[in-house]
């Protein structure tokens, strides 16, 4: 697995995504946003978490129309796998390469804490080390992390089997407690039509080692390393 993680100025988590790929036993190389192409052999697109630009205009705006996403766009289309994660997420949305919006949490205040999400299913190759309905604790850190799209939207998404993850508690119940954002179905992370693209907000990288609270963020790279 070869990984080339798209930076920003702005992006302040590229080194802990790229510190999790190598744990899995993935090559890394970094990109900058003005590049015009993805390094040759490039397997996996990553759009690390950060505040682009400033998180100017509106979060990702700016960077879902750099040079680079117009690579990640080709690499996407040609079915390369890319993973965007929580202002990659909302990179994704601008940049057309998932669909709906991520708007200001519901309670209007930066949210940081510990979160369980449900495993909707375990058969992708970002979740392939997971089971479905496995309950995961990671950990998220947004103000604008509120998942919302047109209820046509939402039904496609629903019906075609593309949620990723879902805010859960820690048996696995969807409760208004555990989607403090407010997302819509409770929705923390959604595919691509081809299941060749994931965005979620919660951060999976900060969980890959014990020694700083818990490992269930592993699984997701390790999927994508296998």
């Amino acid at each position: 697995m070869r990984a080339a993680v798209v930076v920003f100025p702005g992006s302040n988590r590229d080194g802990d995504v790229a510190r999790a790929l190598r744990c899995s036993g993935a090559e890394v190389v970094s990109v900058w946003h003005a590049d015009t192409e993805l390094p040759a052999g490039t397997d996996l697109a990553v759009v690390p978490g950060g505040f682009s630009y400033g998180d100017y205009l509106r979060c990702g705006a700016i960077a879902g129309r750099a040079a680079a996403m117009d690579a990640v766009r080709a690499h996407a289309a040609r079915g390369g796998l890319v993973l965007g994660i929580c202002n990659g997420f909302q990179i994704l949305c601008e940049s057309g390469l998932l669909p709906g919006v991520l708007m200001r949490n519901v309670n209007r205040r930066f949210i940081c804490h510990r979160q369980f999400l449900r495993v909707e299913r375990a058969d992708t190759r970002f979740t392939s080390a997971y089971t479905e309905g496995q309950v995961i604790d990671v950990c998220v850190a947004h103000g604008e992390g509120n998942y919302f799209a047109d209820s046509e939207t939402i039904g496609r998404l629903e019906g075609e089997g593309r949620i990723a993850f879902r805010y859960c508690d820690a048996s696995g119940a969807l409760t208004e407690d555990a989607n403090r954002n407010g997302s819509l179905n409770s929705i923390a992370g959604i595919y691509s039509e081809q299941r060749n693209v994931l965005g979620m907000m919660p951060h999976p990288e900060n969980f890959v080692d014990g020694l700083v609270g818990g490992t269930d963020g592993k699984g997701l790279f390790d999927s994508l390393a296998a």
